[in-house]
């Protein structure tokens, strides 16, 4: 599959996407029509067992292209254009394998709105991360003001959104808007060894793992409850979780075929 602003690598089970679209990475509806194709490719490859979204050089993502946002001249248009970004990031919210951000740069805008909508976030302690729509006389569109709320509370969300001020990642990992942050220059190291340690489970579990997180948290906690017993209940016919209830008893490492 060709794409003209993102690049794939598939190593060790493990999907690495960036986002290629000099020279701030911005989100074009391009990109994203591609970062669709690219999430959806990687959740149908058998191989994948991880996703990892990055930007290319110094930016993660710098927020969506202005001139695209320029040309939007009614209340349809831009209603349009929101709901489509809003169709992406769930697809990768829901994503049965689980999706980590790699935030290397800069990440505002649409940037720290894709972040947000990924499993796990793990940024540099230099990065920039915000959402200045409101600079532009705009809000958050692709899902910005939900998920900043569940993230990090009511309070903060309100006060990083209406004052459109940029933090650092390390601050992003005290408030909670990201799992932790690390000097730049272990920032590979640490996301693929985050990734390499989920993709040695196996895929069923992890399956049923997100599904009944992203469960509970869309429906709320009873719903949640009852898919967590079902698919607890459903992983013991699994070929896996008879290996991995095994290899504990004989005190060995489980080999996980993924059924």
């Amino acid at each position: 599959m060709e794409f003209q602003t993102l690049k794939i690598k598939i190593e060790n089970q493990i999907s690495y996407i960036t986002i290629a679209n000099p020279p701030v990475n911005a989100l074009s509806v391009q990109t994203l029509r591609e970062l669709e194709k690219a999430i959806d490719s990687a959740v149908e490859d058998s191989e994948v067992k991880v996703i990892v979204l990055t930007g290319e050089g110094k930016f993660f993502i710098a927020g969506a292209n202005i001139k695209e946002l320029s040309d939007i001249e009614t209340s349809q248009k831009g209603r349009e254009y929101s709901q489509y970004g809003q169709f992406v990031f769930n697809k990768i919210e829901q994503s049965p394998k689980p999706v980590i951000a790699m935030i290397n740069g800069a990440c505002l805008g649409g940037g720290l709105e894709i972040a947000m909508a990924t499993h796990i976030r793990i940024a540099a302690e230099s990065a920039k991360l915000g959402l200045p729509e409101l600079n532009l006389g705009l809000i958050p569109g692709f899902g910005g003001t939900q998920r900043f709320a569940l993230l990090t509370g009511r309070e903060k969300a309100i006060e990083m959104i209406l004052s459109s001020d940029a933090i650092t990642g390390k601050e992003a990992s005290r408030i909670g808007l990201v799992s932790k942050s690390v000097p730049l220059e272990d920032l590979e190291a640490t996301v693929r060894s985050m990734a390499e340690k989920i993709s040695a489970k196996s895929s069923v579990s992890i399956c049923a793992a997100l599904t009944a997180i992203n469960r509970g948290v869309s429906y709320g906690q009873e719903q949640g409850y009852l898919v967590e017993a079902e698919l607890f209940g459903n992983l013991f016919t699994s070929e896996d979780a008879k290996e991995g209830i095994h290899a504990f008893i004989q005190k060995r490492s489980p080999v996980f075929k993924n059924c």
